[in-house]
């Protein structure tokens, strides 16, 4: 069962290569999960949370943003430091048992990582036939990101998560 850490929220904005979220925060959840759980049991939890298209694999090694579903990534083993916010944005060291919520259009890059680095990523609900655009390509789908409809759940504390506390007082703000 994951536990409630206190969400890590950051926002980046337009550097020119990634557009990013200008609305919506990246969550991370450091430690919000056992490190000893297996891709599978990561997947059921991410899957009774509504958040399906799992997969298990890394993070591609070049900065890149999908501007038509968020995405969130819990890592089931290893460690990895992660470039989010494209090029000039923020470093971020991830562990097994951390999760993040990234929401669309925001720019992320694996720069260095364990060779056991793996993470489970996920969508939510009709999200997972998703588009990926790298650096410097898709200017021209930017405004497909406000679209993105919000997630009705966190993907792994499902309807009173942090991501969701996060992302509808960001959504609330905006007006």
């Amino acid at each position: 069962m994951p536990t409630a850490p206190r969400p890590i929220t950051r926002r980046f904005g337009d550097d020119g290569q990634i557009p990013n979220n200008p609305d919506l925060p990246v969550v991370i959840l450091q430690g919000a999960l056992d490190p000893a759980l297996s891709p599978d049991a990561i997947h059921h939890i991410q899957r009774g949370n509504g958040w399906t298209g799992n997969w298990v694999w890394t993070v591609f090694d070049y900065h890149h943003w999908h501007p038509d579903a968020h995405e969130a990534l819990s890592v089931a083993s290893g460690h990895a430091d992660l470039m989010l916010g494209g090029p000039q944005g923020e470093l971020f060291r991830v562990e097994a048992g951390d999760t993040l919520i990234l929401p669309a259009g925001t720019g992320h890059c694996r720069l260095s990582s364990s060779g056991d680095f793996a993470v489970c990523g996920c969508y939510p609900q009709g999200q997972g036939r998703y588009s990926t655009c790298r650096a410097g390509e898709g200017r021209d789908r930017v405004a497909e990101i406000a679209r993105v409809p919000l997630p009705d759940t966190d993907p792994l504390s499902g309807p009173d998560g942090p991501l969701i506390r996060a992302w509808r007082g960001s959504a609330e703000d905006r007006g």
